[in-house]
């Protein structure tokens, strides 16, 4: 009896099951796409390095010649697996009078030359553009693009190289126009590359770029007469987990050596990479969450029509002799079939999206671009969709007792005050029409869907309004350098390790009418709690700071502001001591009195502060051989610059350019003037594309279509009223008018909900986000794109409506008053 009834009103709920299984599928498979989109961008980079054979730590001699004994000895510890090396080489691109070109020279270019596989087969670069070099080939050398374009060669071209010895390297009065290379040879680039490291870095990072690989079949001869240092990648038998361990044995087994010696673990960089991959991964699980739990409620709201829609029938159905069990499978058999097969259709749907992540940096070198079968996301997510709207289902059957359906469609004929009051005040037939039918869900025996109707607009608009409000709030953090530390317009900056002549400054400064403020700064890496952090030493109370998120700035020697994320790594909170030590003097105890989003500053390529790591403490605890690089007076590090309110920016940099200018004099290497030093968080950003554009506009698409087939399943439920309405001399044009209205009033009501929900939502994600990124959580709001949404919600309810409406209007009156 049971299958034989669904078979026979199939045809009548075809709409709402096809409308349920829509749902489901598009909006259930964008939240399980976007979820699992956030879980790959989250692990993309670890991904990455295991594609590219990265080491577990890397051992660095900074002194002259590469040390084959010093390598041999670590490849021999019990916990290394394998080791290889590279060293930099003096070796130059050669002007046509056979020179160095000084262009090709200097720290921001590096030519390193390659041991025994390094950046090959280990450790390998990714190559962008050309071919892998032949590591057996002397001619053959690869270059990352910035360093194509300032050398002026293109891929393919052959172009002279020389090498001078350490000795023309390290002579007092090396002259380059003048000095004659060693060894010269032509070398072909075969390659464009990118380094591993780069591929997540901040602008600080950046500015310490420029790279020219040389194989090994080059190299060699040069390792013992020209080379400047050597690093040794070093795989290990347990990876991160040895690295302690092998640092250790390391400095037991090695020769005395001059200062210089160090290490770096992988693990750090992944561990930097995940937290600045982790804003984009963070915002698109919540865009993955946020749809979730609107495609659950609609749903649930749709199964809830549904049952009701059988309610009257129970009664019959039980003196006709089913049992309780029978009637309950009656509500249920079309609803679980149509559950499923959205479910289904939902994983579906997520497959068919996973191409678009990873999103972020990773997303151009991604190993295995393309379909992702996350079957842990897929799996949970379609026991979610089943289990949860199953178990709903399940809960309003029980509710459809006869007893509880007599009472609810006695609650349900209650006539609506709205269209009552829109009859008085003299509106239009179609207008209270349509207002009653968006209001009033109709005949006791087959209600219109009038509740699920608004329920779904609502959410719908929750979930755009939350996103467009997390979305703007991420703009503005992008925007705003303020909110991510940089507290100030630019930075005067020692280059090279260049200390400014700090009296010189205050004068030129003082005297420049587009500076408000200013202040002197110095950079170090220092232990606090034994922990190596990086520090920015400056005056207590000093006019320019990093913005403060708790507690206060520092205004004391004896006081100190930590980055939110060393805060958390130390275990400590504000108004607890830790101890402060240089590696030399006594350790100094200084109390936390708050934190800050800290700025990206510091020394290219090596440790700085960052958004939530780092310390703000006074540079007296920084010693004077550290604030001193060049045996002169210790002068500041930089130097944060703030114009005054109003002043053009472009006056101010070019003002500044001439202030630099006028220090930049020897023994100085330079003064820069810097703008503002984006973070890895902030620099990816930019990098993720359309991807969130692709998926709000998927939510879109599922909301109109779940809207546009609810809309047709209220139509067809009023056909009756429709043909009475068409008996009484409405015209097809006003039939159409009656149902734009009802779709207009639904999407009305929905926007009203939904808006300040909305809202409300996206700020307390955002502000929950920002605190998580260690940015000062300011949310905004998108007035424009707000009333955006409220617009296109109108013309894509009408749009929804449209088929709707021409089925009205060819509503046969005569064959349905007939059969109804």
């Amino acid at each position: 009896m049971v299958w034989f009834r669904f078979r026979t009103t199939f045809g009548d709920r075809r709409a709402e099951y096809a409308a349920m299984v829509l749902l489901v599928g598009l909006i259930g498979g964008i939240a399980i796409g976007s979820i699992a989109a956030g879980r790959r961008t989250q692990s993309s980079f670890s991904a990455f390095l295991a594609s590219r054979n990265t080491s577990d730590l890397f051992q660095v001699v900074s002194y002259n010649g590469y040390d084959a004994s010093l390598t041999d000895t670590i490849r021999h510890l019990p916990l290394v697996r394998r080791v290889e090396s590279a060293a930099i080489i003096n070796v130059a691109k050669l002007l046509p009078d056979g020179h160095p070109d000084p262009a090709s020279t200097g720290t921001s270019l590096v030519p390193y030359g390659s041991v025994d596989g390094l950046y090959f087969d280990q450790d390998r670069v990714i190559v962008r553009q050309g071919r892998m070099a032949d590591p057996h080939r002397a001619d053959e050398i690869m270059m990352d693009a910035q360093t194509a374009r300032s050398l002026g060669v293109k891929l393919g071209d052959v172009f002279p190289v020389g090498a001078i010895s350490n000795e023309q390297a390290n002579a007092p009065d090396l002259d380059l126009a003048t000095v004659e290379p060693r060894v010269r040879a032509d070398v072909k680039l075969v390659a464009i590359v990118q380094d591993e490291h780069s591929v997540v870095e901040d602008d600080a990072d950046r500015a310490f770029s420029g790279q020219v690989i040389f194989t090994p079949a080059f190299s060699a001869p040069l390792l013992q007469c020209c080379s400047s240092y050597a690093m040794s990648g070093i795989k290990l038998d347990r990876g991160a987990h040895d690295v302690a361990a092998v640092e250790s044995e390391i400095e037991h087994a090695r020769p005395p050596s001059p200062a210089g010696f160090y290490f770096h673990a992988t693990s750090l960089d992944e561990t930097l990479a995940a937290g600045a991959i982790r804003p984009e991964a963070i915002a698109i699980a919540v865009f993955g969450a946020i749809t979730a739990l609107a495609a659950l409620s609609i749903a649930i709201q749709m199964i809830g029509r549904q049952v009701r829609v059988g309610a009257s029938d129970v009664a019959t159905l039980r003196a006709l002799g089913a049992s309780p069990a029978a009637t309950s499978i009656d509500a249920l058999i079309g609803v679980t079939g149509a559950v499923i097969v959205g479910s289904l259709l939902a994983v579906v749907v997520a497959v068919a999206v996973s191409p678009l992540a990873p999103i972020g940096p990773v997303r151009p070198v991604d190993p295995s671009p393309g379909i992702d079968f996350d079957w842990t996301v897929f799996g949970f997510g379609l026991v979610v969709l089943i289990v949860v709207l199953t178990a709903a289902g399940v809960a309003l059957g029980y509710r459809a007792a006869p007893h509880r359906a007599a009472q609810r469609a006695r609650t349900t004929a209650r006539r609506s005050s709205v269209a009552a009051a829109a009859a008085s005040g003299g509106l239009s037939a179609p207008a209270v029409t349509g207002i009653r039918f968006a209001l009033e869900p109709g005949a006791e025996r087959n209600p219109a869907p009038v509740r699920s109707a608004i329920l779904g607009g609502a959410l719908a608009s929750v979930a755009l309004i939350t996103t467009l409000t997390f979305g703007a709030s991420l703009h503005t953090l992008v925007s705003h350098p303020a909110l991510y530390g940089w507290n100030w317009d630019f930075e005067l900056n020692g280059y090279g390790g260049t200390n400014i002549p700090e009296a010189q400054a205050n004068e030129l400064l003082r005297d420049d009418s587009d500076v408000a403020a200013w202040t002197g700064v110095y950079f170090a890496g220092l232990q606090i709690d034994g922990e190596t952090v990086p520090v920015l030493g400056e005056d207590p109370r000093a006019a320019v700071a990093p913005p403060v998120l708790s507690g206060r700035a520092f205004g004391a020697p004896e006081e100190v502001v930590l980055g939110a994320s060393t805060l958390s790594h130390l275990h400590k909170r504000v108004g607890d001591t830790v101890e402060v030590s240089n590696g030399g003097d006594p350790a100094t105890k200084l109390r936390i009195v708050g934190t800050a989003t800290l700025p990206t500053v510091g020394a290219p390529g090596g440790l700085h502060l960052s958004m939530g790591t780092g310390a703000v403490l006074s540079y007296h605890l920084i010693p004077d051989q550290v604030r001193s690089t060049e045996g002169v007076p210790p002068g500041p590090s930089a130097i944060f610059v703030r114009a005054r309110r109003g002043a053009s920016k472009t006056t101010a940099q070019a003002s500044l350019q001439r202030i630099a200018e006028a220090m930049n004099h020897p023994p100085r290497i330079g003064v820069l003037v810097l703008g503002v030093q984006r973070p890895a968080e902030i620099v990816n950003y930019r990098s993720m594309g359309a991807t969130p554009a692709i998926l709000a506009g998927g939510l879109a698409a599922g909301a109109t279509t779940a809207l546009g087939l609810t809309l047709a399943a209220s139509v067809r439920r009023r056909r009756r009223e429709l043909a009475l309405l068409k008996t009484v001399g409405f015209t097809r044009r006003q039939l159409a008018a009656a149902v734009a209205w009802h779709a207009s009033v639904s999407a009305v009501i929905g926007i009203t909900v939904g808006v300040p929900i909305g809202i409300a939502l996206g700020r307390w994600l955002w502000i929950l986000f920002a605190r998580q990124i260690d940015a000062v959580p300011q949310p905004t709001v998108p007035a424009v794109s707000l009333l955006l949404v409220v617009l296109g919600s109108l013309v894509l309810a009408n749009l929804a409506a449209a088929l709707p409406e021409r089925s009205a209007a060819r509503t046969p009156a005569a064959q349905v008053l007939r059969t109804g």
